[in-house]
Order: structure tokens, then C-alpha cells, then sequence
């Protein structure tokens, strides 16, 4: 079986050249995008099986391209990552379907954890 894609979106070029570098360690495929934008544009939407999502990011935001995918009829499980969040940002965004909100650094062990519950052993 081959292995899972997941999908990193991010503005910072440093998260998107060490972000699927790790995801790969872990065992995934992984694609880094810098924007929504691009990643809508990708052709890897079907494909992917989670997405890791900066929450503010130039042009569409975490968020909008969450809602964008679920107005297409994708609904792809979604960790928002971002540096500039608050302790009210976490349970809100779960709220709205996310599986999890990760402050940046985050630790692997805390992207492990958030991954697991993205995606249950079948």
C-alpha cells in the first residue's frame, strides 16, 4: 500500500522544506505548497489524506481554504499549525472541524499525536 499524502501549506519556506522531511521519517508521502492557492492548482487535492495548514498566511488563510475544500465536497481532515496564535484559537478551530491547532515549534511528538487522530488505523 503506498503510503498516505500529506499535504503542508505554508507561507515560510522553512516549514515547507523541513515540515515533509520529517512527515517522510514518519513514514508519509508529503507535498509543501506555498498558498492555498497553489495547492487548489496542485492536482493533489483527491489525493491527499490530511492537511497541515498555516493558519495566516498572504492572500487565503488557513481557514478560507478549509472552507473552499469543504465547499468543493472534499473534506480532508485539517491541522492548522501558526505562530501567531492565542489559547482561544485552539478550541474555536476545532469547533469548526479541525482536528487540532499546533503552536509553532511544535514537537513531534505533538504532530504525531495530531496525525494519529487525523488519520485512524483503518
Amino acid at each position: 500500500m503506498p503510503p498516505l499524502l500529506i499535504v503542508v501549506v505554508d507561507d515560510d519556506e522553512s516549514v515547507r522544506e523541513s515540515l515533509p522531511d520529517l512527515l517522510k521519517e514518519f513514514g508519509f508521502a508529503a507535498q509543501a505548497f506555498p498558498s492555498g492557492e497553489a495547492f487548489l492548482a496542485s492536482g493533489l487535492v483527491e489525493a491527499t489524506r490530511c492537511l497541515i495548514l498555516d493558519l495566516a498566511m498572504p492572500g487565503m488563510r488557513g481557514t478560507e481554504l478549509q472552507r473552499e475544500l469543504r465547499r468543493r465536497g472534499h473534506d480532508i481532515p485539517v491541522i492548522f499549525i501558526t505562530a501567531h496564535g492565542d489559547a482561544a484559537d485552539r478550541p474555536r478551530l476545532i469547533r469548526q472541524g479541525a482536528v487540532d491547532c499546533l503552536l509553532k515549534p511544535f514537537s513531534e511528538a505533538d504532530l504525531l499525536r495530531a496525525l494519529s487522530t487525523a488519520l485512524p488505523v483503518e
